[in-house]
């Protein structure tokens, strides 16, 4: 999430963040009330549960095998199955990276997202230019000033237990973002949905749909330190477990128009992934103890008083091992008249954060309200599209033919 730097703009007072106690509070509460705080830590880790190698895609041996009807799909598109589990994935040639909706496969690997293939994904970047953010442009407001990213509490679960981190390997190599564990509205109690930007999943107008997708709950739950992960454990690391997308969605203009500056898809630049275990039989929801309803009402920014952001920046000064959160009161910004207004708020996270959830209180209640999807090359401040009809639909769909598998 970078971009060129753009011209100096009236700063805001610095706000006073009154507000971040109350919605840091909210969330940390939202685990507790789940029962996530007391739970059994030995029931929601790797092989707490009875194993689903078969579903999953890999043998008891460790060999990698796919489900029939993913073999089918690969199959229609010209794919062997046979070499794609042999590492024919890291193709990346035109003719096979699967671009459309309907297309999206990520059979699982069972044991590829090891901790040190893990620690090595680099982050995800959006660039904006000058143009794109100047003030003044459409319904944008002055840049906000910069609000210092601080550290989550540790262990992550007590305190911010739906969001984790998103794996995935694109043409460059192993990248990674970051997601949020929320409510299935068809499968209360028992969501195995998580959300994230669009550009974590799919390259936008220019590419396909990217690979091995897994989202990793509480990721690094202690908050350890580089060294003291240099021989981790992939339950260090994953304490919850690795959660393989079977199914993707993003919107029809992040597919078509998103680009490395975000693109005319920046403003639809949202996912939402549905999940399974590598290794277990519970759902995500019953798992980490802990999912939020999104807010798909599309507030404007004037109309909310505050918004956190909570994500794992990878770009330095950050390394990614490390839960990191913002909250501010948001500004707008307007990438063109003809595209929807987004929220932006100061924040000195980097990529990595990128798709990372937003949140505000609504009546008592922790709510998912946006994600993270571009910012700029001085890293002051990030901005979110505004989740409405369109994202909805997208949920929705998704909750009704994915959801519950």
């Amino acid at each position: 999430m970078r971009s060129a730097p753009t011209p100096a703009a009236p700063r805001q007072r610095r706000r006073t963040l009154l507000a971040a106690t109350g919605l840091a509070a909210a969330l940390a509460l939202t685990a507790t009330a789940c029962g996530g705080a007391e739970k059994d830590r030995a029931d929601a880790e790797p092989g707490g549960g009875a194993s689903q190698a078969a579903d999953t895609g890999s043998g008891g041996d460790g060999e990698v095998e796919i489900p029939a009807e993913l073999a089918d799909r690969l199959e229609e598109h010209g794919i062997d199955a046979d070499r794609w589990k042999d590492g024919g994935w890291k193709d990346w040639d035109g003719d096979t990276w699967l671009s459309e909706a309907k297309d999206f496969v990520n059979p699982v690997i069972e044991g590829l997202w090891k901790p040190d293939r893990m620690r090595s994904a680099k982050e995800a970047d959006k660039t904006v230019t000058t143009q794109d953010t100047a003030a003044g442009q459409g319904a944008t407001d002055p840049e906000p000033e910069p609000v210092e990213a601080t550290a989550e509490k540790t262990p992550y679960h007590d305190n911010a237990a739906p969001v984790g981190k998103v794996f995935f390997d694109s043409p460059e190599g192993s990248m990674v973002c970051s997601g949020t564990v929320v409510k299935d509205a068809n499968h209360p109690g028992k969501s195995n949905l998580v959300w994230t930007a669009g550009h974590c999943v799919h390259a936008g107008g220019s590419g396909g749909w990217y690979r091995n997708i897994a989202f990793v709950p509480s990721y690094n739950d202690l908050g350890k330190s580089e060294a003291e992960l240099a021989n981790a454990t992939t339950t260090e690391t994953a304490p919850y477990g690795t959660w393989w997308a079977d199914w993707a969605s993003t919107s029809n203009q992040w597919i078509q128009g998103g680009a490395e500056d975000g693109g005319d898809g920046a403003a639809y630049d949202y996912s939402v992934l549905h999940v399974r275990p590598e290794q277990g039989s519970k759902s995500l929801e019953e798992t980490v103890g802990a999912a939020l309803e999104v807010d798909f009402s599309a507030p404007s920014a004037t109309e909310v008083g505050s918004m956190g952001a909570w994500g794992y920046p990878a770009a330095a000064p950050y390394n990614g091992l490390e839960m990191f959160k913002c909250v501010d009161r948001p500004g707008r910004l307007s990438l063109s008249p003809s595209l929807p207004t987004m929220y932006r708020i100061g924040c000195t996270m980097t990529g990595g954060s990128s798709g990372g959830g937003w949140f505000r209180v609504v009546d008592g209640e922790t709510r998912l309200v946006s994600n993270t999807s571009i910012g700029p090359l001085d890293n002051t401040w990030l901005a979110g599209p505004r989740l409405g009809r369109e994202a909805e639909a997208m949920y929705q769909n998704m909750s009704r033919t994915h959801g519950g598998r």
